[in-house]
């Protein structure tokens, strides 16, 4: 086992899962464990300037310069593995030498290539699996590991000329609070990457505008024999409000640079409802549009009804490619180094958002790059050692001087 893959198990061995319900910063104290694993990691690599945020839980580091450049660059990776299945990847192990067929996780949960087809790229390859249970956590400690092993092979190897590196690690990422207290001015470089991404080659640098719909319905509760003009069913209100929404622009519908209302919540009885959505689109103007409309869905209902809806809607963040498109070195020099390293590039939208949009609107402009990763937020997820390995080159191959 390569040293590479050796940090990645040690990594997904510390639960470090989110939890969007505690209303703390970080929302689980766990997420510490893994930060402080990293700073003392850090500090032994000889990096400099190793700062840990003990009220927040990020870790930061820098690498120096070893050549008269002016030219700084971050990479930024997050630490919380998502809500959902355990977040406790100890029993994860690798399949050699993949030969197509079906992996069996436990005795109910397996990695099919009749519904993973994405499989038959890795035979040959060593593939990393859960099992069955937990999480792998390669969302994103395969983002960690990598920039953490180009740290330790930048500091070791001075031949590879560099401009200053700035690395920093995030909580919470997963339920979207990941930039929250992330220390952008010390953080002291032009431009970042998030190391973040699935299937390696991936480049991106569009991701969706997103929001979020709260909506609470107060019905009228009647003994149903006596229902007749008087009683107001909040359950099959907030069913009627779904259905006025577009059924195409649900995500099981949508692919590419399609958006969606993505309905999340659900609890309903007689007297009172409550929904939660999600709205999605890389276009602005597309965006605005889904906003207009569920709240023209909760006017009609309110014209229906007699004001029994609320409407609350939140935005979560933005598009990041206009802050992008006056940096688009940062696409051209990750297009040439994968294709250094042998991987063809594969620039696409992000359908969803990482770290780098909100950091992006918050002066730092921030790509996203694959981790290798497949199948993020299952018990199905892997990750084939030889992406993990050769994404330790790309990222050495971007920050090289040439």
């Amino acid at each position: 086992m390569s040293n590479i893959t050796e940090r990645f198990f040690r990594y997904i061995s510390v639960d470090t899962q989110s939890d969007e319900n505690t209303g703390a910063h970080p929302s689980t104290s766990k997420q510490f464990d893994l930060c402080r694993m990293l700073a003392d990691e850090m500090r032994g690599m000889g990096l400099n300037n190793v700062r840990m945020d003990d009220e927040h839980c990020y870790v930061y580091g820098e690498i120096p310069a070893n050549t008269e450049t002016e030219r700084t660059l971050g990479f930024i990776s997050h630490m919380d593995t998502a809500p959902g299945p355990s977040g406790d990847a100890s029993n994860s192990r690798i399949v050699e030498k993949y030969d197509g067929s079906v992996i069996r996780l436990n005795d109910s949960v397996s990695l099919d290539p009749a519904e993973f087809p994405e499989m038959k790229n890795y035979i040959g390859q060593d593939l990393i699996v859960t099992d069955g249970v937990s999480l792998l956590g390669a969302d994103d400690k395969a983002g960690v590991t990598e920039i953490m092993s180009m740290a330790e092979r930048l500091i070791s190897d001075p031949s590879i000329p560099h401009g200053k590196i700035a690395i920093g690690f995030t909580p919470d990422e997963e339920i979207g609070e990941g930039t929250a207290f992330f220390d952008v001015d010390g953080f002291g470089v032009e431009c970042a990457y998030t190391v973040d991404g699935g299937a390696i080659g991936e480049i991106e640098y569009e991701n969706f505008n997103a929001a979020s719909a709260f909506i609470t319905i107060s019905g009228k509760e009647i003994h149903p024999g006596e229902a007749k003009g008087k009683m107001i069913n909040a359950a099959q209100i907030a069913a009627e409000f779904d259905r006025t929404l577009p059924q195409q622009m649900r995500p099981e519908y949508t692919e590419g640079y399609e958006g969606f209302f993505h309905l999340t919540k659900l609890n309903g009885t007689v007297s009172h409802a409550e929904m939660q959505y999600i709205i999605r689109d890389h276009d602005a103007d597309l965006f605005e549009q889904k906003k207009q409309l569920i709240s023209a869905a909760a006017a009609y209902i309110n014209s229906k009804y007699g004001n029994v809806l609320t409407l609350e809607i939140k935005d979560s963040y933005r598009n990041m490619k206009e802050l992008v498109e006056p940096h688009m070195y940062l696409i051209d020099d990750a297009k040439a180094a994968f294709e250094a390293c042998g991987v063809e590039p594969n620039v696409i939208p992000i359908r969803g958002g990482t770290d780098g949009a909100v950091l992006s609107y918050k002066g730092l402009p921030c790509p996203n790059l694959s981790t290798g990763g497949l199948n993020f937020h299952s018990c199905q997820e892997y990750i084939p050692v030889q992406s993990l390995e050769k994404m330790v080159d790309v990222l050495v191959e971007i920050a090289r001087i040439r």
